[in-house]
């Protein structure tokens, strides 16, 4: 900041001397009148050192503007006065040629214009005799006017002016010697001003430039620094350009006075030495600010080129931070432990990689170290922070370093001891081959039982050194790498040792007792088969014999350790101290929680396959379909095709290696919390939906590209064993193995407090697959015209047998034909119920992806269903728009015929109780009527669905046999709605004793006459016109019944009121299906419909 202060201090001296030397009016502003000479200074210089003005003749004085006549006196006193402040004016007014008239004019302009000190007025009165005499008289009697605004002194002659001037201070005009060219003089003086005009400009611009400098905000890219550098240096060098062009004009200035004050054959009398000493000064201190720009500018400059090189590094540094954070992590994530030797040496493999790249990311950071101690011995302004972040890099580079080595070591002292251990395994292995392979027939002889001891003691030579130390010493050896999993390890093995050697000293024995003895031969029993009697050898005793069962991998001349199945060994010893047989399993059962963690770490581990699997895909083939090297073998009608084929994979990598994969590690030591995690992300699993309904499409395009060249270099590359195929298989497989691992985790799980959240994920996980099931063959439809979304969501879907009857003739006659039943896949939406036809293309080469053609379409809105039909448990009814058509389906089995009576009749009962808010919602009660109350869920139900009894033979009437305002009132909800025009509850249905079901197979209920609220099924006829006026589907209210049975009835649609008799009331409120009028009391059963009870 001192050098921008050293600035504004320049550029304000710098302005004070300007404010000197300036006058406010320029020579441009009066050129006009300067140049026809109206006054002009000659230098001359009076007693006192007063400025000598001179008014010469000029015939138009008195036409020059009062303004301007002031401007240019204003203007020739202002030149005087910047120099020498309160200086005194002289006025040689020569009106030599003029009149009285003209000088008396004169006089009073300058009277009322001239604006400094006026010391006196020299007038040249008029030479002629007249003009002469006239202005001594009119100066007589003027006199005292103008004596008192000014001095005004009437001369006759020039002698006359020399009494009061000096002649080598006038003109030669006025006799003088004083040299003066008035044209030089202007040239000079618009020189001066032009100077000062300059040198004002650029003091303004270096000012301006200055605090621009001084309050520019630092960005934080590198690249608008940058450009800052270039704009800021840009600008310099412009304004340095005209500093210099100033420079020269000011020099040229300078030269062209010094060479008129040098002139000697003229007298220099017009302030010469003054303008050049203000020309000198005002140069002299713009060098003073350009030195002062510099400097500051020098700084600023080396300011900016520092905060550019703080960003870089500071960006160099946290790149270096992440990368090295980047392999801390990677290093935390290699296990410092292996449960078995495998995983340790993919430890290893794993920590040596990451090692590599440490190495080089180190170099770089130690190249970064460098590079931030250069700028700090370079005097830079961030010195401490550059220095601090040297300190942390290598703070960084000393913990990941040490991390690395101290993991590499844990894992190699571990490697050592699973070797070791692996070692004395295969040795146990061996042993146990080697007693299991030697041929008993040979031990008949003593020379064949010494080669077998000799054979059992130079394997024993070979014992590992391990297994002679013991378990407590080794575990003491390697304590400090020694995990659970390990000790289990250890003591595993020695107890395998222990039971081998024990074999081997029983086997030795009989040995060394049959070489000491001649044995008599030896039966040879052929082998036994598999689940028979063990065949025991005629060495040991059948009396005594104790078993030894062994599930090894055995070596099997090294090679049959590969073999998934491990072979039983069961070895008969003789002691004679006890009969018992005994069986030693080497892998015992594991407790219910190991089962768990084995579950768990399979589940995690096939996780992080599976995110590997997909990430291989993505990078390997889906990538490489953008990579130009490649694009000759990729077929051009393929390159747009890359997220039909893939489908959203991104996306369902990234929910696994970003989320789950990280939810399921935090899961290892708690397997039960997995279950939570299933439920936390069961909304995210949804992507599989989307991919699954897009795998059919893909599979038509990899079979039409399979043998692309593109394909088989990206195979090629990732070495993979198996095709794309394969690999775009791998999420549909990943999906259905959730729900197995779960089954797993749940079996082991039972009585955990967990127990509900394991059964949720796993109801979540088939449901997802049922999901994605029903949506794959949803996307399979064809045919049909509108948008299969508006039918909502797919709840089941499957295969059927169905009959179809309808109640038009002809379609009737047709269907009745129709013994055989059709062949229909049925899609339950939750608006809409779809009959299609299943198609399959055959042949070679054709989609095996099945088909749907759309044959029908119903809505459920105006479905009802008949659950059991007589003769087939398997059998039911769905009947539509009021039996006009009806449904007879037969499902494969009842359990799937129980499933989807179940979802049809929740579809039903939710759209009944959307009906019943709509119709309260449309019509509200009066007031004045009391409203019933709702159904109950289970009357609900009942009125859209019915059940036959097969038992009792009750089945539903047919279709053809009612009349057709019977056919109009048997129509069941939820088909047409009902016309209802009163109140809220006017759908709950109710009989006299008993709930009416709405279906097909109810029959006419017996009508016991309540007092109530009623719905008419039938128009009253009218007799008289006081009669009561009831329509079909009027709402009525039976009040009280009086002695003779005649009811007083109010119809409350209509707001009338009257007297009805019984038999009336039945006709109208039950309806007439035989023709013939029918008593209360008769045995036919009739039904209708009460709403309410008063």
């Amino acid at each position: 900041m001192e050098s921008y202060y050293n600035l504004l201090q320049a550029g304000s001296e710098l302005q004070s001397t300007l404010q000197q030397v300036s006058v406010p009016l320029s020579m441009k502003e009066v050129g006009g009148y300067i140049e026809k000479q109206v006054a002009y200074l000659s230098g001359g210089r009076g007693e006192d050192s007063s400025v000598i003005i001179t008014l010469p003749e000029c015939s138009d004085f008195c036409d020059i503007p009062e303004e301007a006549l002031a401007k240019v006196l204003t203007y020739l006193t202002l030149i005087p006065r910047a120099r020498q402040p309160g200086v005194k004016f002289i006025i040689i007014l020569d009106r030599r040629l003029d009149t009285w008239g003209s000088i008396k004019t004169a006089l009073a302009r300058i009277a009322a214009s001239f604006p400094g000190n006026l010391h006196l007025v020299l007038v040249l009165r008029p030479t002629s005799f007249f003009q002469r005499t006239v202005t001594d008289l009119g100066f007589r009697f003027s006199q005292d006017d103008f004596m008192l605004k000014m001095p005004v002194v009437m001369l006759s002659s020039v002698t006359d002016l020399l009494r009061y001037i000096n002649e080598n201070q006038l003109t030669s005009e006025f006799g003088g010697t004083l040299d003066y060219c008035h044209s030089d003089w202007i040239v000079l003086r618009t020189a001066i001003e032009s100077f000062a005009v300059m040198v004002k400009d650029i003091a303004q611009m270096l000012q301006a430039f200055g605090t621009e400098l001084a309050e520019t905000e630092l960005p934080e890219e590198g690249n608008a620094i940058e450009f800052l550098l270039l704009s800021h240096t840009e600008k310099y060098r412009r304004l340095k350009d005209a500093i210099r062009s100033v420079m020269r004009e000011g020099r040229h200035l300078l030269s062209s006075l010094e060479a008129s004050g040098k002139d000697e054959g003229s007298l220099v009398h017009w302030d010469i030495p003054q303008d050049w000493e203000t020309v000198q000064r005002l140069l002299a201190q713009l060098k003073d600010m350009e030195l002062a720009f510099d400097g500051f500018f020098d700084k600023h400059h080396l300011k900016l080129q520092q905060y550019l090189q703080l960003i870089r590094y500071e960006s160099s540094f946290q790149e270096m931070e992440r990368s090295l954070e980047r392999l801390v992590a990677q290093e935390r994530d290699v296990s410092s432990t292996g449960d078995t030797l495998a995983q340790t040496e993919q430890a290893l493999r794993d920590l040596e990689t990451i090692e590599t790249k440490a190495q080089e990311e180190m170099g770089k950071a130690q190249l970064l170290i460098l590079h931030g101690h250069q700028l700090a011995t370079s005097h830079h302004y961030a010195m401490a922070l550059i220095v601090q972040r040297c300190n942390e890099l290598r703070h960084h580079c000393d913990t990941l370093d040490t991390a690395l080595r101290a993991k590499r070591d844990a894992l190699t002292h571990m490697q050592t001891l699973q070797q070791r251990l692996q070692e004395a395994q295969h040795w146990c292995d061996d042993g146990a081959y080697l007693l299991a392979n030697q041929q008993v027939d040979r031990f008949q002889c003593k020379e064949g039982a010494q080669a077998a001891l000799r054979d059992i003691e130079k394997f024993q030579e070979g014992a590992p050194v391990l297994l002679t130390t013991g378990a407590d010493v080794l575990s003491m050896e390697y304590e400090a790498v020694l995990t659970p999993a390990l000790q289990a390890h250890i003591a595993k093995t020695f107890e395998k040792q222990a039971t081998v050697q024990g074999m081997i000293d029983s086997r030795v024995s009989c040995l060394r007792k049959l070489a000491d003895k001649h044995v008599r031969p030896i039966q040879l029993v052929a082998p036994r088969p598999e689940h028979q009697p063990r065949c025991k050898s005629p060495i040991f005793s059948p009396k005594h014999d104790l078993k030894f069962t062994f599930d090894l991998s055995l070596p099997g001349k090294r090679g049959s350790r590969k073999s998934p199945n491990s072979r039983k060994i069961e070895v008969m010893h003789d002691y004679q101290e006890n009969r018992s047989c005994l069986s030693y399993g080497v892998d015992g059962e594991d407790s219910p929680d190991m089962l768990k963690r084995h579950v768990m770490r399979e589940l995690i581990e096939t996780e992080r396959i599976y995110v590997e699997e997909l990430l291989s895909v993505l990078l390997g083939y889906r990538a490489e379909m953008d990579n130009p090297s490649l694009s000759v073998l990729l077929p051009p009608t393929l390159r747009n095709k890359r997220d039909i084929l893939f489908g959203n994979m991104p996306d369902i990598y990234n929910f696994h290696s970003r989320v789950f994969l990280q939810d399921l590690e935090s899961c290892l030591e708690t397997p039960e919390a997995v279950g939570a995690c299933f439920l936390e992300r069961k909304e995210h699993f949804q992507v599989y939906e989307r991919y699954c309904q897009n795998k059919p499409r893909s599979e038509c395009l990899w079979r039409q590209y399979s043998d692309c060249a593109f394909f088989q270099e990206c195979q090629r590359k990732l070495e993979h064993k198996l095709g794309l195929d394969s690999y775009l298989l791998k999420p549909v497989q990943r999906l259905t193995k959730y729900q197995l691992l779960l089954k797993e985790l749940l079996k082991y799980s039972a009585g955990s407090e967990c127990t509900d959240e394991l059964q949720g994920a796993l109801s979540a996980m088939l449901d997802l697959l049922k999901s994605v099931n029903d949506s794959m063959h949803q996307i399979a439809i064809t045919g049909y015209e509108g948008d299969l979304g508006s039918l909502g969501r797919v709840l089941m879907q499957g295969s059927f047998s169905v009959w179809i009857s309808h109640k038009k003739g002809p379609s009737r006659m047709k269907e009745l034909a129709r013994f055989k039943p059709m062949q229909r896949h049925l899609f339950l939406h939750e608006r809409a119920l779809l009959f299609c036809k299943r198609r399959e293309e055959h042949g070679e080469g054709a989609d095996k992806t099945p088909s749907y053609s759309f044959k029908h379409c119903l809505k459920m809105s105006a479905v009802g269903i008949t659950e059991n039909v007589k003769g087939d448990v398997k059998k039911f009814e769905i009947w539509y728009s009021g039996r006009e058509e009806v449904y007879l389906v037969q499902a494969p089995t009842v359990e799937i015929k129980l499933a989807w009576l179940n979802e049809i009749r929740r579809i039903l009962t939710n759209q009944q109780k959307i009906l019943r808010d709509e119709l309260s919602l449309t019509h509200p009660p009066p007031e004045h009527i009391q409203l019933s109350p709702p159904l109950s869920d289970s009357k609900q139900q009942r009125t859209s669905v019915s059940s036959e009894d097969t038992e009792s033979g009750r089945s539903s009437p047919d279709p053809l046999c009612l009349s057709p305002q019977q056919q109009r009132n048997r129509r069941s909800w939820p088909g047409a709605p009902h016309s209802v025009d009163i109140c809220e509850g006017l759908e709950d249905w109710c009989g006299g004793h008993r709930h009416m079901p709405l279906s097909d197979t109810e029959e006419e209920d017996i009508i016991h006459l309540t007092p109530g609220r009623y719905r008419t099924r039938a128009d009253c006829p009218r007799n008289g016109a006081q009669d009561l006026i009831i329509r079909c589907g009027d709402i009525i209210q039976l009040q009280r019944e009086d002695s003779e049975g005649v009811w007083l009835v109010k119809n409350v649609s209509r707001r009338q009121e009257g007297h009805m008799q019984a038999s009336v009331l039945h006709s109208v409120l039950v309806g007439s299906s035989r023709g013939h009028s029918i008593q209360l009391g008769d045995p036919v059963q009739r039904k209708a419909r009460k709403l309410s009870s008063p």
